[in-house]
């Protein structure tokens, strides 16, 4: 069994931050459970760019405000809390952050190994290491 305390990841290598958000990534791929678990904070009046070209991604919003737009089709949607968003589709997206921080639960598949941040086009790399056989 794995019992872990976000307190125990605030201030560690598994707490990524950017100019845009925070990320506590909680379960990682070397925990071995086949996804990645993060509590993710983004910031007010930001705007990133993402596109998981890698990695399939669940949200749910849990507090605060902000909103997502599909490059693709250019809709737009409110998060806010209790709304779960799923890129089922490799998303290109827009994520911003509202008038208050957004903070969301995020599950990562593959998982993430802790130290992604996006790239220039909003990926994060696939990272392959001795885990990827055993999972």
């Amino acid at each position: 069994m794995i019992v872990k305390n976000l307190k125990d990841v605030i201030g560690t290598k598994d707490e990524i931050r950017t100019d845009n958000w925070v990320s506590r990534r909680v379960l990682l791929k070397k925990d071995g459970m086949g996804f990645s678990f993060h509590e993710t904070t983004i910031f007010p009046g930001t705007e990133t760019h993402i596109h998981y070209q890698n990695h399939l991604e669940a949200v749910w919003c849990i507090e605060g405000d902000g909103e997502i737009e599909t490059i693709a089709d250019g809709k737009k949607y409110a998060l806010g809390p209790g709304v779960v968003y799923a890129l089922n589709e490799h998303d290109e997206h827009w994520l911003r952050g509202g008038k208050e921080p957004l903070r969301v639960i995020c599950v990562f598949n593959p998982p993430l190994t802790g130290n992604e941040v996006h790239n220039e086009e909003g990926v994060y790399p696939l990272v392959h290491d001795e885990l990827s056989s055993t999972i």
